[in-house]
C-alpha cells in the first residue's frame, strides 16, 4: 500500500484527480492525511456529507469555506479553482456529494491537484462513476489490514487487552481500522458490545455522544446538517456544553489554529490541525460565558462526529430538527431544510419566497429547486423558471422544466429553449400546434422559433419564411425582428449589421443577448474585428450585471479572440472605446468582465496573450474555451512558441477558430503537408484564412495547383487567393487587410517577396514585412521574410528593435543557455520548441542588444541585467 499512496504522491505533483476508495473504516482518512503531508502546498479541505447529500455543492464549499454558485457547473469549477490555484484541493466522502460537485471534479482536474475518497459500497450513478474513472490519474483501492497490522493497531490502541481479547476484536473486524480502533476502546471501556447486526464504529460513538446531554446532542446534529458554521444562539442551550466538551470552538480559534499550522484541517476522522490539542484547550476555555457564547459563530472540531450526530437522529428526530432549522435558516436554505423533512409543500413556498429575493443565476436556480419538488407546479412559476434558466444561459434545464400540454405561451418558451440547446428540429416541433388566432406574443414568439429553425434547417426555405413573416408582422416584436434580422445576416442583406444591432439592445435580455453574439459572430466573419470586439466587450459588460457566467465567458473569449487575430502594433492608439484590460469576474452584482473604458493604447500581442491564458485557465462553456483555445495557441505561434501552441490545441475542444489556428501551426512550424487540410468552414474569414493558409502549404511543398476560390469571402481574403491564382496583385491585397489583420497583410507582402520576377519590388515588399513582423513581435513571419530577403543577397547590418528593447521570457530562457554553452538542438529539447524557432529567439536578441553573434548576445544579456530582465514581469508570460 506504501507503493501505491507514494506513486499517488507523485501524480499530485501536477494537476490531476486522484481518487481513494474502500469500504468504511478503510483507512482512507488516514491514507488522505499522509497524502497531504507529502504534498507540498496549501490544502483545502472538505467532503460530503450524508445528511446532506441534496445540498448543492456542500462538500467544496466545505474545502473552500465559502458559499458557491452550485447552479452553473463551470462557475462552480471556476469559482473553487480561483481559491484553490496551486494549492490541493482534498475531498472526504465523496459518495456524499451532489451531482453538481460530482460534475465539477473532472473541470477542476485539468487545472487544480484533486484528491478525493471515495467509500464502498455507495450509490454513485454510472455514468457519474465513469466519468470519475475517466478523468482520474490514479485510482487506489485501499486493501484491509493484515492480520499482523491489525493486531499491531489494536495493541497501540488499548495496549493493556489481553491478547486473547485482542485477537478477539480484529477477528471481529475483519481488517478495517477504524473498527479495530472503535472495538478496542470499547472493550478497554468494559461497555457491553452491540449486536451482531449493529455497526460497531457507529456503536462506538453513539457511546461516547451518550454522555452528552439531550440539547448538545441535538445542538450537535444540527451542526451536522447545516454543514457550516452557525450562531451559539441559533444552536440553542447545547452550544455551551459542546464548547465545555472540546467538540465545537469558535470560529476564530479553528481559524486561528489552521493559519499557525499553514495547514487546512481534515475534516474526516476526528483530525485536527496539528496543534489540535491547542484547539481543544480554547474551545473548552471556561472564559467563555454564556453569554459571549451566543454571539459566537460555531463550527464541530470534527465533522465526521457532527455528521454522525446527525445520523443517530431517528426519523422523526430528524424531521423535527430540519423543521427548526427551516425557522431559523434565510429562505433559500429553509427551503432544502423543508423538504428534508418531507414538507415539499412549504419547500417550495419558500423557495419562491426565496427566488424573489433575488436574481439572476441564482433566481433561475432556486427557481429550478422549486419546479423539482414532487409538489402540483403553478404553470406561471415553470414559466418563470423556463424564462429565468435561458437568461442564464441554462437553456436544456429551462426545456425540462416546461413540459408539453402547459398552454401556448409554455410552448413558445419550450421552443425557444430547444432551439437555444442546439435542438431545432424539437423546437419546431413544440410550437407547431399554435394557431394562428393565438395572441399577438404568442404568435410572435411561434414565428420566431419557426423562422430560426427553417434558417438551420434550410437557409433558402428561411427566406420565403420571412416574407410571410414580415407581412405577417408589420410592427414586429423585438423577437420577431432579431429572427428577421438573422436571416438578413444569413444572405448579407444590406442594413443586416444595423437590423442585428438594434435587436442587441433589446429590453428583452434574452433577445439581447442572442442577438449580441449572432453580430458579433457574424461582424467577425466580415473581417469587421474591432467592431466584433467592441460589441462582445459591451455584451459581457451586461452579462456580468446579471451574473450570467456562461455568456458574460462566451462575449469576452470572441472579443479575445478578435483582438488577437487583427493584431497590432505596440504603442497603436485602439479606436475602440473599450478593450480588456483584466480578470473575468465571477461573483458579484455589477461587476466588470475585465474591461476598461476610454480610447487607450492597443495591447501588443503580449498583453492579449497574458488575459487570454487567465481565461483559459478558467472553467469555461465549450464556446468560449474554443474561443480563447484559439486566441492563445495564435499569438504563441505567431511568437514562436510552437510547442506550447500545440499543447493548447490538443487539449482545446472542436471549433472553427481552433481547426484554422492548428492548420496555420503546423504551417508556422515548417510542417505544410500537414498545412493543406480542406476547410469544413462555409465561407466567411475563417474560410478565408483556411484556403490562404493551404495556398502557403501548396507553395512550400512546389504545388502549381489552383483550386477554386471559396465563396462568401471578405474582400481582402479573396483579392489574396485571387493573387496566389494570378501570380500577381499580393501588394494591393496587403493593404486590404490593413484594417483587418496585421498578420495576413503581413503575409501578403512576404507572398508579393517571394513571387514578384522584379528584384527591386521584391525586395521592398520584403523589406516591409520585416519591418511590420518585428514591430508587432511576430517573429516566426519576420524569419519568414528575411529568408525571402537572403535570397536576394540582402544582409542588413542594423536591425529594427521588434518592441523595444526589452528581452521576452522565452528570449531570455534561450539565451541563458546559449550562454550555458549549449546548442542549437539541445535548446529545442529544453524547451519544447523546435531548433528554428531558437534561432527566431536568437536573431531576436541579437537585434535587441545590438549583438553581432549569438556569444555577444548571451554575454550582454547577463552581463549587467535590468530589473525587469529578473522579474516576473517580461514580456510573453511564458
Amino acid at each position: 500500500m506504501a507503493e501505491a499512496l507514494q506513486q499517488a504522491a507523485a501524480m499530485l505533483q501536477r494537476p490531476g484527480l486522484v481518487v481513494l476508495t474502500g469500504p468504511p473504516g478503510s483507512g482512507r482518512s488516514t491514507a488522505l492525511r499522509e497524502l497531504t503531508a507529502a504534498v507540498p502546498g496549501p490544502v483545502h479541505t472538505g467532503g460530503g456529507l450524508a445528511m446532506l447529500q441534496t445540498v448543492p455543492a456542500l462538500a467544496l464549499s466545505r474545502a473552500v469555506r465559502a458559499r458557491l454558485p452550485a447552479h452553473d457547473v463551470h462557475l462552480l469549477a471556476e469559482a473553487v479553482r480561483s481559491r484553490v490555484r496551486a494549492g490541493l484541493l482534498v475531498l472526504d466522502d465523496i459518495q456524499y456529494a451532489d451531482p453538481a460537485t460530482l460534475a465539477a471534479l473532472p473541470l477542476l482536474a485539468a487545472h487544480c491537484r484533486v484528491l478525493v475518497a471515495l467509500r464502498t459500497p455507495h450509490r454513485l450513478s454510472a455514468p457519474a462513476l465513469d466519468e470519475l474513472r475517466t478523468a482520474a490519474t490514479a485510482w487506489v483501492q485501499m486493501p484491509p489490514l493484515t492480520r499482523d497490522e491489525a493486531l499491531e493497531l489494536a495493541r497501540r490502541t488499548a495496549g493493556h487487552l489481553d491478547p486473547a481479547v485482542v485477537s478477539a476484536v480484529v477477528d471481529r473486524a475483519g481488517g478495517n481500522p477504524l473498527a479495530i480502533t472503535a472495538l478496542a476502546r470499547q472493550a478497554a471501556a468494559a461497555k457491553p458490545g452491540a449486536g451482531p447486526g449493529i455497526d460497531q464504529v457507529a456503536y462506538a460513538i453513539a457511546s461516547a455522544l451518550a454522555d452528552l446531554p439531550r440539547p448538545a446532542r441535538t445542538a450537535l446534529a444540527a451542526l451536522g446538517l447545516l454543514g457550516r458554521p452557525a450562531p451559539a444562539a441559533l444552536l440553542g442551550a447545547g452550544a455551551n456544553d459542546l464548547i465545555a466538551a472540546g467538540l465545537v470552538a469558535p470560529v476564530a480559534v479553528l481559524a486561528g489554529a489552521e493559519a499557525g499550522s499553514g495547514r487546512h484541517a481534515a475534516s474526516e476522522a476526528g483530525v485536527s490541525a496539528p496543534d489540535g490539542g491547542s484547539t481543544a484547550r480554547h474551545a473548552a476555555d471556561p472564559g467563555i460565558s454564556a453569554a459571549a457564547a451566543g454571539d459566537l459563530l460555531l463550527v464541530p472540531v470534527s465533522t465526521y462526529v457532527a455528521e454522525t450526530a446527525a445520523g443517530l437522529l431517528d426519523a422523526a428526530a430528524r424531521v423535527e430538527l430540519h423543521t427548526r432549522l427551516a425557522e431559523l435558516t434565510p429562505p433559500a436554505e429553509a427551503a432544502r431544510h423543508l423538504a428534508a423533512a418531507g414538507d415539499l409543500a412549504g419547500a417550495h413556498r419558500r423557495a419562491l419566497e426565496a427566488a424573489d429575493q433575488t436574481s439572476g443565476g441564482d433566481r433561475a436556480a432556486l427557481l429550478l429547486f422549486a419546479c423539482e419538488l414532487d409538489v402540483p407546479i403553478d404553470s406561471r412559476v415553470r414559466l418563470a423558471a423556463a424564462d429565468a434558466l435561458l437568461t442564464a444561459g441554462r437553456a436544456s434545464a429551462a426545456a425540462q422544466v416546461l413540459r408539453p400540454g402547459l398552454g401556448p405561451e409554455a410552448d413558445v418558451l419550450r421552443g425557444e429553449a430547444l432551439l437555444q440547446a442546439d435542438n431545432p428540429q424539437a423546437a419546431r416541433d413544440a410550437v407547431r400546434a399554435i394557431p394562428d388566432a393565438a395572441t399577438g406574443p404568442v404568435l410572435a414568439g411561434r414565428d420566431r422559433v419557426l423562422l430560426l429553425a427553417e434558417l438551420a434547417a434550410d437557409p433558402d426555405a428561411a427566406q420565403d419564411l420571412a416574407d410571410k413573416i414580415s407581412a405577417r408582422h408589420p410592427q414586429p416584436s423585438p423577437g420577431v425582428a432579431a429572427a428577421l434580422a438573422a436571416v438578413q445576416a444569413r444572405f448579407r442583406t444590406p442594413g443586416w449589421d444595423a437590423a442585428l444591432t438594434t435587436a442587441a439592445h433589446s429590453a428583452d435580455p434574452l433577445i439581447a443577448r442572442w442577438s449580441a453574439w449572432l453580430l458579433v459572430e457574424q461582424l467577425a466573419a466580415d473581417g469587421r474585428l474591432t467592431e466584433s470586439a467592441d460589441i462582445a466587450l459591451d455584451a459581457a459588460r451586461s452579462a456580468a450585471d446579471d451574473l450570467a457566467y456562461g455568456w458574460q465567458t462566451r462575449f469576452t473569449a470572441a472579443a479575445d479572440w478578435a483582438l488577437a487575430l487583427r493584431g497590432s502594433i505596440p504603442g497603436e492608439l485602439a479606436p475602440s472605446a473599450s478593450v480588456p484590460d483584466g480578470d473575468v469576474q465571477t461573483s458579484g452584482t455589477g461587476s466588470r468582465p475585465g474591461l476598461g473604458d476610454g480610447v487607450v493604447r492597443r495591447d501588443a500581442a503580449d498583453g492579449v496573450l497574458g488575459r487570454v491564458l487567465n481565461l483559459t485557465d478558467r472553467a469555461l462553456p465549450d464556446e468560449a474555451r474554443g474561443y480563447a483555445t484559439a486566441a492563445t495557441a495564435l499569438i504563441e505561434a505567431d511568437t514562436g512558441l510552437l510547442a506550447a501552441a500545440r499543447a493548447h490545441l490538443d487539449a482545446g475542444p472542436a471549433h472553427p477558430a481552433t481547426a484554422w489556428v492548428a492548420q496555420e501551426t503546423a504551417w508556422l512550424d515548417g510542417q505544410p503537408d500537414r498545412a493543406r487540410e480542406a476547410s469544413s468552414v462555409d465561407g466567411g474569414l475563417l474560410a478565408g484564412l483556411h484556403a490562404i493558409t493551404a495556398r502557403w502549404a501548396a507553395h512550400d511543398l512546389g504545388v502549381q495547383s489552383a483550386p477554386p476560390i471559396p465563396g462568401g469571402l471578405p474582400g481582402a481574403a479573396r483579392r489574396t487567393l485571387t493573387a496566389w491564382a494570378t501570380g500577381t496583385g499580393f501588394t494591393a491585397a496587403a493593404e486590404g487587410w490593413k484594417p483587418i489583420a496585421l498578420r495576413e497583410r503581413i503575409r501578403c507582402l512576404i507572398a508579393a517577396g517571394v513571387t514578384d520576377t522584379d528584384p527591386a519590388r521584391a525586395v521592398a515588399a520584403l523589406l516591409s514585412a520585416e519591418q511590420l513582423a518585428d514591430a508587432a513581435g511576430l517573429t516566426v513571419l519576420a524569419g519568414r521574410a528575411r529568408r525571402g530577403l537572403r535570397r536576394h543577397n540582402v544582409h542588413r547590418d542594423t536591425r529594427s528593435p521588434r518592441s523595444g528593447d526589452q528581452l521576452t521570457r522565452r528570449e531570455t530562457d534561450v539565451l541563458r543557455l546559449v550562454a550555458a554553452g549549449e546548442p542549437t538542438r539541445r535548446i529545442a529539447g529544453q524547451l519544447g520548441i523546435s531548433a528554428e524557432t531558437v534561432d527566431t529567439h536568437i536573431r531576436a536578441g541579437m537585434r535587441k542588444l545590438g549583438a553581432r553573434t549569438r556569444t555577444e548576445a548571451a554575454a550582454l544579456a547577463f552581463a549587467n541585467p535590468s530589473p525587469d530582465d529578473m522579474s516576473d514581469t517580461l514580456k510573453d508570460g511564458r
